[in-house]
């Protein structure tokens, strides 16, 4: 079951206008001299007032113009523990470790269908999930590097998946599948541990035949909305947190237009002990599958108070996808999802000396749902539990 917790409450103290800022940071997907895991062991715990500070945020809207607006925390009991992880030994520099355990969705079913169709393309090149008729999560690098808003970011759109009508839909005579084309429920990790036995060898022929096919059957184009305004934390900016912390890598984007799909719900992330189901699932548009939707599951293997460090197979695209568990309510048939944190990349890292690599989720701790629910209602009244 979910492990509800009491959240603090968060509350906007004073909101004044900022100037408006430049636009002409560039885009970079992949970190690097960020606090990584031996970093995170010696960091002290933030005190109230530190965190009253880093939990202040910007506010971009439409139009250029910029405010900050300042909060206070109440209700907050702090953790004396520490912000410790579990240390575990290096590994390969690589994004995809030993095969890849990614999949496309191609199959329009599963494609516009909850829990697919929340994931949607962050017109900088990243991706998010809907959190609400109005909002979508991503990762606050997507837009910002630190200093400076992203170029793309002054006119930001969000593209929400629509599958192609090309003809009447059916699949030409003969047609390969792809390889890791999906076409029954993928997040059963037994159907597809099932798929992966399958598609071994012979996947990189009907690949390329995909690539050149171009826009065949079952690949998504999206509908395109403007964004109404961006909310980033200050613990994001450089000078506030020091060299960036990827404990405050997480955004929100208010759309112009309410869409009418399902989105998904927000959740506390539980520790690694206490995580039910044990697998994680996220969904994204990876670059190097260009206009496929790709969703992937594994195991967390470490974790610190802000962050969960995991190997699932990702590449840069799927930056900001919403990552979230499963596990069925008591006495239902149905699955219940709900995210717990924002996947920020695959982030190169200095331990003892050499240069380490791992991919990190932001977690939503209780005073991060507090501030993201407090983003969407405007209040705190709908945001007591998580």
């Amino acid at each position: 079951t979910w492990h509800l917790k009491k959240i603090p409450q968060i509350v906007s103290e004073r909101t004044f206008s900022l100037d408006s800022p430049k636009f002409e940071a560039k885009t970079k997907l992949e970190l690097n001299s960020v606090c990584g895991i031996e970093c995170q062991r010696k960091l002290p715990l933030p005190s109230l007032s530190d965190l009253k500070d880093l939990l202040s945020y910007e506010t971009v809207f439409e139009n250029g113009t910029r405010t900050l607006t300042e909060v206070n925390v109440l209700g907050l009991v702090l953790d004396p523990a520490g912000n410790t992880t579990t240390r575990r030994s290096s590994r390969k520099k690589r994004q995809i470790y030993g095969t890849d355990s990614r999949f496309s969705i191609y199959d329009k079913r599963f494609m516009t269908n909850f829990p697919f169709n929340t994931a949607v393309k962050i017109s900088t090149g990243c991706s998010g999930i809907l959190i609400s008729p109005k909002h979508v999560l991503t990762a606050a690098h997507c837009l910002h590097n630190g200093k400076d808003y992203v170029k793309g970011s002054k006119r930001l759109r969000v593209g929400l998946m629509k599958t192609k009508s090309r003809g009447d839909g059916r699949k030409r005579k003969g047609a390969k599948r792809s390889r890791r084309e999906v076409s029954v429920a993928p997040e059963d990790p037994k159907v597809a541990t099932e798929l992966r036995q399958q598609s071994k060898g012979g996947g990189r022929k009907q690949r390329r035949s995909r690539r050149k096919q171009g826009t065949s059957d079952g690949m998504p184009s999206f509908q395109w909305t403007r964004v109404k305004s961006t909310h980033i934390p200050k613990g994001w900016f450089k000078g506030v947190s020091g060299d960036i912390a990827l404990d405050y890598d997480y955004a929100v984007l208010e759309l112009k237009r309410p869409h009418k799909r399902k989105y998904m719900e927000l959740g506390i992330s539980p520790t690694i002990k206490m995580m039910p189901g044990s697998m994680i699932h996220f969904s994204g548009f990876d670059n190097d599958r260009a206009g496929q939707l790709v969703y992937r599951f594994c195991s967390i293997s470490d974790e610190s108070n802000d962050l969960f460090y995991q190997y699932c197979d990702a590449e840069p695209g799927s930056t900001g996808s919403g990552v979230y568990l499963r596990l069925k309510e008591p006495n239902k048939k149905k699955w219940k999802r709900k995210i717990i944190a924002i996947y920020s990349g695959h982030q190169w890292v200095d331990v003892n000396g050499e240069q380490q690599d791992y991919n990190v989720a932001v977690r939503i701790t209780p005073l991060k749902y507090a501030q993201i629910c407090f983003w969407i209602h405007g209040n705190d009244e709908n945001c007591t539990r998580g």
